[in-house]
């Protein structure tokens, strides 16, 4: 099911993907080879509906993952994914994103003649600089439908711990949105589809992932998921205070590779924030640049890291075969035998390009035309990734981990 047509202010993102040299097998065909698929998804706000265009590509290209693991509102984009049945999820996450990124109070008839005034105007990047600011401006004034509203009055007036003294907005509205388009039932009926979504523990500060091969899986693990302080308030769950897991690792990549036993995986990483950027110019620029470093969560670094640790695991099998029978003594070999590594990981990475016009609140600048750009975005950056069949083909056993990046491709060139 293809998105809503996103008008002639995003039409300007699609283009023909590359054609590449011809392969056996299509994606599809090549994904259905490996044990595992699971999409990876980072937090970034209102950035989250590029996440929803790349699924939406490979949903189409009849690629379906058995697993979803995310942070923030990559949590929510995951659970509705993980809560619906294939064939409705491209639509359920379209009417999430409709509902969120429709403005409250006065922003609601600004924003409607702010997009009557664009739909009549030549698409220039100062119009949708404005554009984008407006909607920033309006979340934070006013909230956003279904997701968060400010509260009445100043945390600042409160020290009794509760929510009203420590977050700025209530975020009552988003268990509703997601009881009404996540069917928590199906997650946690071991349906076939894994959902984990990562949440850090306020009093320790340690990274706690919500997984539900492990626990039953509500509406309050995906808010925890994505309460960022100081905006919203800490989500209670047995007991304890969790905030948003991109405090501690913006991308549950980790917690997807570490998976005990190891099975050969196809891995959709897909990042809302760039490492590489340039040097800023202003302080806006500082700001923007800020986030973009603290919240990619150094994916690369986490790849290569792992890639090392398999050629370890992938050479210490070849030398206990080699080693005479009874030269180990049974013990010493108990313990080296868990960190043998003969699995294979294909990690296909797919990450936001920032557009002209944006600036260090992109994150919260909601709004329908915005979404429809980042939407439009990332599915034209997975069709240019599935232009690729040798992209999904399995690493051979001795290399183990592998990266690919339809934009560090063209890079390169």
């Amino acid at each position: 099911m293809k998105p809503a047509a996103p008008g002639k202010r995003s039409a300007r993102l699609r283009a023909a993907p590359p054609r590449s040299a011809a392969v056996s097998a299509t994606p599809a065909q090549a994904a259905a080879g490996y044990e595992s698929v699971a999409l990876v998804l980072q937090g970034g706000g209102a950035l989250g509906s590029y996440q929803c265009g790349v699924y939406d590509a490979l949903h189409e290209a009849g690629i379906r993952p058995c697993w979803f693991a995310g942070t923030s509102i990559g949590a929510i984009n995951a659970a509705i994914l993980a809560g619906n049945a294939p064939e409705h999820r491209v639509e359920r996450l379209r009417g999430f994103w409709e509902l969120i990124c429709q403005p409250l109070g006065l922003a609601a008839p600004v924003a409607v003649a702010v997009r009557a005034l664009l739909g009549w105007l030549p698409p220039t990047h100062a119009l949708d600089a404005w554009a984008n600011s407006l909607g920033a401006l309006g979340a934070l004034t006013f909230g956003q439908q279904g997701f968060f509203r400010p509260r009445a009055a100043s945390p600042f007036l409160y020290e009794d711990a509760g929510a009203h003294a420590t977050s700025f907005y209530d975020t009552t509205p988003l268990r509703h949105t997601l009881e009404r388009f996540v069917d928590f039932d199906r997650i946690n009926s071991g349906h076939g589809t894994r959902l984990a979504v990562g949440a850090t523990h306020v009093e320790t500060g340690n990274l706690h992932w919500f997984d539900s091969a492990h626990h039953r899986i509500g509406p309050e693990h995906v808010m925890a998921s994505g309460a960022l302080p100081p905006a919203f308030p800490a989500i209670v769950i047995d007991g304890e205070r969790y905030w948003d897991g991109g405090l501690v690792s913006n991308t549950p990549l980790d917690h997807v590779l570490s998976e005990r036993p190891r099975r050969d995986s196809l891995v959709f990483q897909v990042d809302l924030w760039s490492a590489h950027g340039t040097a800023p110019r202003t302080m806006m620029d500082v700001f923007e640049r800020q986030k973009d470093i603290q919240y990619s969560s150094r994916t690369r670094l986490g790849t290569d890291h792992i890639a090392h640790l398999h050629r370890l695991g992938h050479a210490l099998g070849e030398l206990l075969a080699a080693l005479p029978p009874g030269h180990l003594d049974a013990p010493t070999r108990q313990l080296l035998e868990p960190l043998i590594s003969d699995r294979v990981f294909n990690i296909v990475h797919l990450i936001y390009q920032r557009k002209p016009f944006e600036t260090q609140f992109k994150d919260y600048a909601f709004g329908v035309g915005t979404m429809r750009a980042h939407w439009a975005a990332g599915r034209l950056d997975m069709e240019h990734t599935l232009a690729h069949p040798e992209f999904f083909t399995k690493p051979s056993r001795s290399v183990g981990v592998i990266t690919h990046d339809v934009h560090r491709l063209a890079a390169a060139r």
